[in-house]
């Protein structure tokens, strides 16, 4: 077999491009159309191939065509899909991330809401002159009434759409069989209003917040913003260490210039990260808008989100649609720098602040230390100074002191004299109170004697009064009872002999009934004569069974007996239930008849085998 040329290659690829993925492949080389070629001519052609079918190739060549066209389309109608597919995947993992940080946002306005609150209830007035704390109350019942009337004005008529659209959303689906006339036109203009209302109020908003930034500035309050300036002011020595009272000189000079040093080295260090700061604004090149919405994006996304990375990208993409991927990651660099250097200042004026302070504790531990060596040496100068002067001093004291204890001695007995008077003279009136009062208590012990004397007397009247009451209660109670008695005796005399009478009324009824049964019975008796062998032998039919009873000669007992079997009475439970207590020795107990009697037997007794007398 003769290899493929390079014509025959290209002849069968273009065949299979023409075609599709599933075209129509021939395959031929060029030493074929020669032999065609000469066979046409020499007349084999006609004889031996057929006339080629133009129609029925081109319907072929039609038909793969629409199917590579169909099969394109369910490519592209799969990559749209996947892509669809993809797309929620990722506003799934958006909305997570939004679920997480706005409980977060919701706990921070809360706790912000709080702290103020707090702030306002805790300030108090100085005076009734301060009338600012009034006023700040009264402006935060305004402000939250303004964001009542702004949340109902702007939210309320979003949610609202919202839900009358899922309410008319399924009303469409559930009536989507039938023919009636649909009003998406006017909901479409009804979504439309809203969405001029909110871009009216955006709009506003804005205008708000830029007059509020320019009311900042022009009032002057950024001075009270901490910026880098305001902290790079920190090269002034301390006033401590100025306004000490040094007794060296030197010592004072050298401090003062330790801390010149280290305010150079701090200013040196600070002022080149202020120069690499100062080259970028304050956002990055971008609008302040466009900036806070980057970094609240940014904020966002934390390094906990799996996927975050991505995550971020695609959301910047979306919210900045008109940046491509290369600005957003150069203002997030430059953003990263500017915040690592205002990090760098912030530790670089943090570490200023704790060398300060640490330079500081130790100068003045120093000043201390110096001060206290030069009040040692004075006080080693005055000790030997003043040592005569105390001992002169001393001597002195000692002179006065013994003078003093003379005086105290005789003052303290002039004074132990009259106290012994005023308490002879206390205890006097003392036991005088006391006699008053005893014969002020017997006083009053006899009059509540005689009160409760008197109190007993009347007691006992009042109970003998009402026994006498309850005797004659009783005693007609009695009588009452004695009367009732005796009526209810003669009541049940009265209807004993009622119900005699009516016993004998009964029984002399049932006596002429019987008599009456007798005089009927004595009229339809039958009258018969006496035959006395007809009366005492055998019937004709027992003649019969007698004699052929004798010609079987059939042995049989000589009495028939109606009784039970021995398997029907041991088949009784009672019975072996009898004998099973006997054989206890439990027969003769009251348990053994407690429990005879509730043992019912095999089968019901007859009805007419019962007794109706009352024992």
């Amino acid at each position: 077999m003769t290899c493929m040329t390079e014509h025959d290659y290209k002849s069968n690829t273009w065949a299979m491009n023409a075609g599709g993925p599933q075209a129509f492949i021939t395959s031929f080389r060029a030493e074929d159309v020669e032999k065609l070629t000469a066979r046409w001519k020499h007349g084999l052609g006609r004889s031996k191939y057929k006339p080629a079918e133009y129609d029925r190739v081109q319907a072929i060549v039609d038909a793969k065509r629409l199917e590579s066209a169909l099969i394109a389309k369910k490519v592209k109608r799969t990559q749209c899909v996947a892509k669809e597919i993809k797309e929620c995947d990722i506003l799934r993992q958006h909305r997570q991330v939004w679920s997480r940080e706005c409980p977060r946002l919701q706990k921070a306005e809360v706790k912000a809401e709080s702290d103020l609150h707090d702030f306002i209830e805790n300030v108090r007035p100085f005076g009734i002159e301060d009338t600012a704390i009034f006023s700040l109350k009264d402006y935060e019942v305004f402000l939250e009434r303004d964001r009542k009337a702004f949340i109902m004005g702007t939210v309320e008529p979003v949610y609202q759409l919202k839900e009358d659209l899922c309410f008319r959303l399924d009303q469409e689906q559930e009536q989507q069989l039938s023919p009636a006339p649909s009003n998406w036109e006017q909901v479409q203009h009804q979504v439309n209003l809203v969405k001029d209302q909110q871009d009216i109020i955006t709009a506003k908003l804005q205008e708000e917040y830029c007059n509020l930034e320019e009311e900042i500035t022009g009032l002057g309050l950024e001075k009270f913003i901490p910026t880098l300036d305001n902290l790079a002011n920190k090269d002034d020595i301390p006033t401590e260490i100025l306004e000490s009272d040094c007794p060296y000189p030197e010592l004072k000079e050298s401090l003062i210039q330790t801390f010149h040093s280290l305010s150079e080295i701090h200013h040196s260090r600070l002022h080149c990260l202020q120069e690499h700061l100062k080259r970028t604004d304050r956002y990055c090149g971008w609008c302040p808008d466009d900036h806070l919405r980057f970094h609240f994006t940014l904020s966002q996304y934390t390094q906990e989100i799996p996927n975050h990375r991505a995550l971020c990208n695609h959301m910047l993409q979306r919210v900045f649609p008109e940046k491509t991927k290369h600005d957003l990651m150069e203002h997030e660099r430059a953003w990263a720098r500017q915040r690592f250097t205002q990090t760098q200042i912030k530790v670089l004026t943090q570490q200023w602040q704790q060398d300060q302070e640490e330079l500081l504790t130790k100068a003045l531990a120093t000043l201390q230390e110096a001060r206290d060596a030069y009040q040692e040496e004075l006080e080693l100068q005055r000790d030997r100074q003043h040592q005569q002067d105390i001992c002169f001093r001393l001597r002195e004291k000692l002179q006065q002191w013994r003078s003093h204890q003379e005086e105290v001695a005789q003052l303290q007995a002039s004074i132990a004299a009259r106290q012994q008077e005023e308490a002879e003279a206390i205890l006097k009136r003392e036991q005088e109170k006391e006699a008053a009062l005893r014969a002020h208590q017997k006083e009053k012990l006899r009059k509540f004697h005689l009160e409760q004397q008197k109190r007993r007397e009347e007691l006992e009247q009042r109970d003998q009064e009402r026994l006498v009451k309850l005797r004659s209660a009783m005693e007609e109670q009695a009588r009452q009872d004695r009367d009732r008695v005796r009526f209810r005796a003669e009541v049940l005399q009265r209807r004993k002999e009622e119900r005699e009478a009516s016993e004998l009324e009964r029984f002399r009824e049932e006596l002429e009934k019987q008599n009456r049964l007798e005089a009927l019975r004595n009229q339809v008796a039958v009258v018969a004569e006496a035959d006395t062998e007809r009366m005492m032998g055998g019937t004709q039919a027992w003649r019969n069974r007698y004699l052929t009873i004798k010609e079987v000669a059939i042995q049989k007992p000589l009495f028939g007996l109606n009784t039970y079997t021995d398997a029907q009475i041991v088949a009784d439970p009672r019975l072996r239930i009898e004998q099973a207590l006997r054989e206890a020795g439990l027969h003769h107990t009251p348990y053994a008849q407690e429990v005879l009697s509730h043992i019912k037997p095999p089968k019901p007794p007859r009805r007419d085998t019962k007794s109706a007398l009352q024992f």
